[in-house]
């Protein structure tokens, strides 16, 4: 005996579990996921996500709806006749329609310990905010963001530099095997549901370009998290006096160090930079239009000597 499942999801975190799905002998009736999207070069090829692409080499068939509003889209979800719709980042808000149009509901893949972090961006939040650990949890999904009951946790340690990047990897394989366990559960009626506590709650809103400036005038730990919080994407960035001219300088990969002094000013040649207490080194940085590089090989290129300032202004 296996589930009927219909799986929603978009990105590369989505991938790990309609395969981990399928490997546990669940039959997958259909895919859903969001529509291709202007790409490529020049942004005029349009590029299926990573979903699909996966979803087709798998030879499952794939839908792409803008949304549901239209009702001949909701009844086809219906007649796909599932037992359970599995969601992992999708992207779009379902209507009750689909949360009701399987015979066991929706289950999502959410990457915080809810009620913690509900929202768009759990992972990068997670890490800005210092928390050293965060989870994958499955919940069923109601009406609310993210407020359903939870099914089954795992937790993830986040260690002192771990960026967003690497902790979205390790929960993107905890994810997958937490919902490969969960569908499991529920197809022998095994699966617990617990609601979530009305204590705790925070939204993880989605990052915003205007909040990737570093500002040095922030604690050492507050700039530390800052920094990793936004690797690799969309980037934090400070911007320096490079041979004559404002340019501007991504920076993926930070660590506390030893050091005071007034903000902005760069301290030593491996670039330690005094934050408002405590210090920050920069350890892998990318001008614009370059490759990510350690501090050690940026810096033969792009030279910066002790008592540069950064400035911490925003724009």
């Amino acid at each position: 005996m296996s589930l009927n499942i219909i799986f929603m999801g978009t990105p590369e975190f989505s991938v790990p579990t309609l395969r981990s799905l399928i490997d546990a002998g669940h039959k997958v009736r259909a895919v859903y996921t969001q529509p291709p999207r202007p790409g490529g070069r020049r942004g005029l090829d349009l590029q299926k996500s990573p979903v699909h692409q996966a979803a087709e080499l798998l030879g499952l068939p794939v839908f792409t709806p803008v949304n549901f509003k239209d009702a001949d889209e909701r009844q086809r979800f219906r007649d796909l006749n599932a037992d359970v719709a599995v969601v992992v980042a999708y992207g779009l808000l379902l209507p009750e329609a689909i949360l009701t149009g399987t015979r066991l509901g929706c289950y999502n893949g959410h990457a915080s310990l809810l009620p913690r972090w509900r929202g768009a961006a759990p992972i990068q939040r997670a890490i800005m905010a210092g928390d050293t650990k965060t989870g994958m949890m499955v919940m069923k999904m109601d009406k609310g963001l993210d407020t359903g009951p939870v099914a089954l946790t795992r937790e993830v340690e986040i260690g002192e530099t771990m960026t967003s990047g690497e902790l979205h990897d390790r929960l993107m394989l905890a994810g997958a095997k937490a919902m490969a366990e969960a569908m499991n559960k529920l197809e022998h009626d095994e699966l617990p549901l617990t609601a979530q506590p009305s204590e705790g709650v925070l939204y993880a809103a989605k990052i915003d370009k205007g909040e990737t400036r570093i500002d040095f005038g922030k604690p050492a730990a507050d700039v530390h998290n800052h920094i990793r919080g936004l690797s690799p994407f969309p980037g934090a960035w400070f911007e320096a006096d490079i041979a004559g001219r404002p340019e501007r300088i991504k920076v993926l990969g930070s660590e506390l160090a030893e050091g005071n002094g007034a903000s902005g000013h760069v301290l030593t040649d491996d670039l330690v930079i005094a934050c408002a207490s405590g210090a920050v080194r920069l350890t892998k940085l990318q001008k614009a239009g370059g490759k990510p590089l350690a501090a050690a090989d940026f810096l033969r290129g792009t030279p910066i000597a002790p008592g540069t300032v950064f400035a911490s202004e925003q724009n």
